[in-house]
Order: C-alpha cells, then structure tokens, then sequence
C-alpha cells in the first residue's frame, strides 16, 4: 500500500476519538466503520512503519484542523496555534484597572469567577468584534504584559482506536480487586448507568451526558477496586467542552469532595489558570495521575502530565510492549496495561479500549491505595511495586516502571 494512502487511514482513525469525545454529529458511526476494516493496517502503521511517528504527528496536526474547521462557530485557534474556545479569553487575577483598560480596547467581561478553594480569580473577556482570537491574545499581551492571560484551550481524551471485540462473553484475567474506600476524583465525560459512583457532577452544557471514555475509565477503577468515585463530566454536548475552565471548575469542586487522588485521562497543551489550579489542588495534598496521550513522541507536551508533581502515565500492550503512540511529558512516571484489555462502554458492555487513557485510572487506584495505607510515603510504596521495564533504571520510556500489571481485564 502507497505511503500516502496508509497516512490519510491512520489520520482518519488518528482524528476519531477526540472528536467522539466531543460530541461530534456521526463520528461513532465513522469510527466503528474504519476500524472494523482497518484494523490490521493500523497494527502495521503503529507498531512496524518506520515513518510511524511522523504519521502521528501529521495526524495530529490534521485531526486538529478539522476539528476546528468543523466547529467554527464554538472554537477557534489561539496565539499558540491550539484549540480554544471561540472569541472568549481569560484574565487571571487581574485587578480593576487591567480591567478597564481590557474594556477600553473593546473587550467585553463575560463573567467574573472565584475559586476560593483554589485560591483563583478569574475575568471572562470576550474579544473585540471584528479580530480572532489569536488576534485579539497578542492585542491584549500587548496592552497588559504583566496580566496572566490565555485563550480557554481545549482538552482531548488520550484514547485511541482498538480493534473490534471479539464474540462471546467477556472474562478476566484476575478477580476484582478488594475494595478501596479512599475517595478518587475523575475528570472526563460521564459513566453510563451500569457504573455505580457516588456523585457526578456537569460542567459543561449537557452535562453529565454518559459517554463511552468516561464509562471505560470509571469501569476501570471500579475493576481495581475504588468504591467511591466522584465524576465531574466536562464535555457534555459542547464541541468546545473539555475546556480549561469547565477542568479548573471540576478541580475546584472535587477538592470539596475531599477526594485524595485525581483521574485526568486528557491532554492539551499548557494554561496558566489550570497550572494554577493544579498547584492549589496538590498543596491540599491531592494526588493528581494524568495521561501522556496518544499522538506520539513528537507531538508537543502534554498536560496536565507534564505539570510539577503530576503523576505521568503512559502505556504498555498485552507483552509489556510501550505503545507508540504514547505521548510524551517533562517527565514519566509510571507505564500500566493501557491495550490488549477490555473496559465497559456507556452501555455497559466490556469492550477492546487502548490508550494512556485507560492505563491512568490503573495507576490512580494503586496510587489510592498506597495512599490509604502509607499517607506521605505513598510514592514509595508505589515505587516498590513497579516493575522496571526497558534499560535498567527509570527511564523516558517506561518511567520508574509498569505498575499494576496483572490488572488487565481480557476475553
């Protein structure tokens, strides 16, 4: 098959699930259409072509550009070239007279939002008719350099296409986990009604809407025994959901929850008013786990995994393997079964899933439960069950090691 046709499929497949995630009109139907014909192309691209990584940088760039393009009236592209959401910008902390020069150089305040918890303030400006959003970030910079200002920037699910599940009833590869009573945050799209959790909360429009992402990484604490998870869904319906904001608002409300340990199986690129709320977060001693993504090791770094403290996740295949489509942070933590494994859809049906997505709830249970038993040593509990993979040491590939590796469900 010709370079160019094995690019355009892997784009194709590449673009799916972010856009599933969103909410896009037919994108389910497309994506089950291509991966139950392509499937066996897509183990060659991904695991033998030589030009591998360029094609998931290429399908990156592309994936994004159609989704912009696709939802022109919701999103847009900031001063960094990343998706955000349209015409809106974000003032962080600013006192009244930033404010009023904001307004005299045409920006309207949409809303003004405190998050006492976490000790953030934040001023909704839309941008001034007539200039993009890129346009009206370098105006603003321009006007206030000493503000902290960014474009509300979007976040993707770390999932990637897996392929079609086989007949029959699904099995394990182990009994359940016993169970750990230590409260778990996740930030995602909501779990369907099959998946018991304690509370789960909106923060988007049409929220909580039950989605297939949200329900694999729910399913997958539960399977690793957390009893008390706390969902707070930040897509919805809104193509521009999975925001900065909607994930600063999630953090805000799960730290009342007084949950010990954050799931965030997406990626985007770095924002001052999340990085912000991360730190507070983690200063009440919350333990944050975060995926490094799918698009590959040329792709940019991903957040929130690559912020201070932030346990990082990549992924391993059924032979302990690094996927390679994983992404890459500032640094790696840990590996976790993340292919060759099932997790349960909206419908509660167990389902072939592969990503850094579903390697993170893994090792956010095991980070609960190192938690509840050793309180501040719980990283070194941690590091004592990882097995080291690779070259000996830790390492960009596998981190400090793969953790919680007879965790795999499979048929």
């Amino acid at each position: 098959m010709r370079p160019r046709i094995i690019v355009s499929i892997a784009i194709a497949l590449m673009a799916a699930p972010a856009a599933a995630q969103l909410g896009l009109p037919g994108v389910g139907e497309t994506l089950s259409r291509v991966t139950g014909s392509a499937d066996g192309l897509v183990e060659g691209v991904v695991r033998t072509s030589r030009n591998s990584i360029e094609v998931l940088a290429a399908a990156r760039t592309d994936r994004l550009a159609r989704l912009v393009r696709d939802n022109r009236q919701s999103m847009e592209f900031d001063a960094d070239a990343q998706p955000a959401r349209r015409g809106e910008l974000l003032l962080e902390g600013p006192d009244q007279a930033d404010i009023e020069h904001a307004e005299q150089a045409g920006f309207t305040v949409i809303a003004r939002e405190n998050f006492d918890d976490l000790g953030l303030a934040v001023v909704r400006l839309a941008v001034p008719r007539g200039l993009s959003l890129a346009q009206a970030e370098r105006r603003l910079r321009k006007l206030l350099p000493d503000a902290t200002i960014s474009a509300d920037q979007l976040y993707f699910s770390s999932a990637a296409p897996a392929r079609a599940a086989a007949p029959g009833p699904a099995g394990h590869s182990g009994a359940p986990a016993s169970a750990l009573s230590v409260p778990i945050g996740v930030i995602d799209g909501a779990p369907g009604a099959s998946i018991p959790v304690k509370s789960i909360r909106g923060f988007a429009t049409g929220a909580p809407l039950a989605s297939d992402h949200g329900s694999a990484v729910a399913s997958l604490l539960q399977q690793a025994g957390a009893t008390d998870l706390f969902v707070a869904d930040v897509y919805g319906t809104d193509p521009a959901g999975g925001n900065a904001l909607a994930i600063v608002r999630a953090l805000g409300w799960l730290l009342s929850r007084e949950v010990r340990v954050i799931s965030i199986s997406l990626v985007g690129p770095h924002n001052p008013v999340l990085a912000g709320a991360i730190a507070a977060v983690q200063s009440r001693g919350v333990v944050i786990v975060a995926a490094v993504g799918n698009d590959g090791p040329a792709a940019p770094l991903s957040y929130p995994a690559s912020y201070p403290g932030v346990l990082a996740v990549t992924a391993v295949d059924g032979r302990n393997r690094a996927l390679i489509e994983a992404g890459h942070a500032l640094h790696l933590d840990y590996a976790a079964p993340g292919a060759d494994m099932l997790a349960a859809n909206a419908a509660g049906q167990w389902k072939p899933v592969r990503g850094t997505s579903f390697a993170t709830p893994l090792v956010a249970a095991r980070a609960a439960r190192a938690v509840s038993g050793r309180g501040a040593q719980w990283q070194a509990t941690l590091d004592s069950e990882a097995r080291d993979l690779g070259r000996k040491g830790p390492d960009r590939v596998f981190g400090r090691g793969l953790i919680c590796g007879t965790c795999r469900r499979t048929m």
